[in-house]
């Protein structure tokens, strides 16, 4: 049994939002205020932490980056540690961090794009939004150029991610360019040869997963003209029930019907919201894409759709599937392949997908928890009860064999890993936003992994 008069020591890994809200919710615990307290080392596997704020959300979203004013307020407690440019199964893995701390919580998010079986999706133009998204995002791990030379795309899918794709090719370099996107970037949008961005969604307006005021930032742009075909604006009871029921499905239906009456107007790029289009398949010649087959569908009285039996082929040259992101297999842990998911019940990992049996002392929240859905808060009540189990099961932990502070940096020392710390996340924010200062910026990304790690060093 572990020693209960030493503070409890947790593992976190993922220094995302979802890690950062556990961290949180351990400190202000019971067990935190009236018990021995909590030690906390967050593992990020890059140079520096908040994960999808960083390189999943669009540059061009600073509210939603404001977040990071909350988190950061997080990581500044006394409690807690940042261990980041460290790959989880390659510079420490679970028997190790076994060996270090009482408890172990995986937040590692989502990061694959979801896979979509049509025919022509391996075609030289059809892409991963994942992938495009890390590219303008800054990600090291990813290319530095992407290929943007086609004038019309297809982007598949009607979440929120959808709205960053097809906002990000309307866009043109230089309306970006007063953001944090790197020189790499920027020279890569502006010489994007985008036109016409086609977002298509199988079902219909009321069915649509975008956010009311991420739909609507769509047409404040000077350079882009928002479409909806008025023969798009259908409402089955199904769909009336949605919008009677939530106030954000009113919202997003009552803008597209909007937009659907209007006058198109004269801003040089269009950006075209296609609904009851279903992809059918990537049509392509020589291995690349020239176009996009969908079938045409009908709301069936339950807001679900059916085939019409009726094709349209639409003339693109690229295509962006945003059918959702996928988590990726853990070392060491077991894995739900079809849910994309570590198996748990309510934030204990049991030892496969139809088993109750819990793994001890073993934890997830977050996306690896319950799948890629929902807003960046939403996190928090994944991590509120997973602590909650944590600490309920947390008398009857083994207990750390080495549970000093300086074990787990000693043990990375020894491996030669070149770690980072928060005191270097400082460091590293204070030269990005010196890059983007001549210009104006609030910062310029760092991208190049050992320009990070060499910026957080003292």
């Amino acid at each position: 049994m572990m020693n209960t008069s030493s503070p409890l020591r947790v593992a976190i890994v993922g220094a995302g939002p979802a890690g950062i809200y556990a961290a949180d919710a351990l400190m202000k615990s019971d067990h935190n205020v009236s018990g021995p307290g909590v030690s906390i080392d967050l593992f990020e596997r890059m140079p520096a932490p908040f994960g999808l704020i960083r390189y999943g959300v669009a540059p061009d979203h600073p509210r939603i980056k404001g977040i990071i004013t909350a988190l950061h307020k997080v990581l500044d407690k006394p409690q807690v540690r940042l261990l980041g440019n460290i790959d989880y199964g390659t510079d420490i893995n679970l028997d190790d961090l076994r060996r270090f701390y009482d408890a172990v919580i995986f937040s590692t998010g989502a990061n694959a794009d979801r896979a979509l079986n049509i025919p022509g999706i391996d075609l030289d133009g059809s892409y991963g939004a994942a992938d495009f998204v890390s590219w303008y995002d800054g990600h090291p791990d990813v290319p530095r150029t992407w290929p943007l030379d086609a004038e019309k795309v297809a982007v598949l899918g009607v979440g929120n991610v959808a709205l960053d794709v097809a906002r990000v090719l309307a866009k043109t370099g230089d309306e970006l360019l007063p953001t944090e996107i790197p020189a790499n970037v920027y020279e890569g949008l502006k010489a994007n040869k985008a036109l016409e961005v086609h977002v298509f969604g199988r079902r219909g307006p009321a069915q649509a997963k975008f956010t009311p005021l991420e739909l609507r930032e769509l047409d404040h742009s000077p350079n882009i003209e928002v479409i909806v075909a008025p023969e798009d604006i259908d409402y089955d009871e199904g769909s009336e029930q949605a919008r009677r029921s939530s106030k954000q499905v009113d919202m997003v239906a009552n803008t597209l019907q909007d937009w659907a009456i209007r006058d198109v107007g004269t801003r040089p790029h269009k950006l075209f919201l296609h609904f009851f289009e279903s992809p059918s398949e990537i049509l392509g010649e020589d291995g690349k894409v020239i176009g996009l087959r969908t079938e045409r569908t009908e709301l069936d009285g339950t807001g679900n759709v059916k085939g019409t039996g009726k094709y349209n082929d639409w003339d693109v040259q690229a295509v962006y599937r945003a059918v959702g992101y996928l988590s990726q297999n853990i070392s060491a842990l077991p894995f739900d392949e079809q849910a994309g998911t570590i198996p748990n019940e309510a934030g204990r990992v049991v030892e496969s997908p139809h088993s109750t049996t819990p793994v001890p002392a073993t934890y997830v929240t977050g996306w690896i928890k319950r799948g890629p859905v929902g807003l960046i808060g939403h996190t928090k009540g994944d991590a509120n009860e997973t602590v909650a189990n944590l600490l309920e099961d947390a008398p009857n932990f083994t207990g750390a064999a080495e549970p000093d502070l300086d074990a787990v940096t000693s043990f990375l020392e020894s491996k030669q890993v070149p770690f980072t710390t928060w005191d270097g996340w400082y460091r590293l924010d204070a030269h990005e936003r010196s890059l983007g200062e001549p210009e104006g910026r609030e910062r310029v990304k760092v991208v190049e992994r050992e320009d990070m790690v060499a910026a957080s060093q003292e």
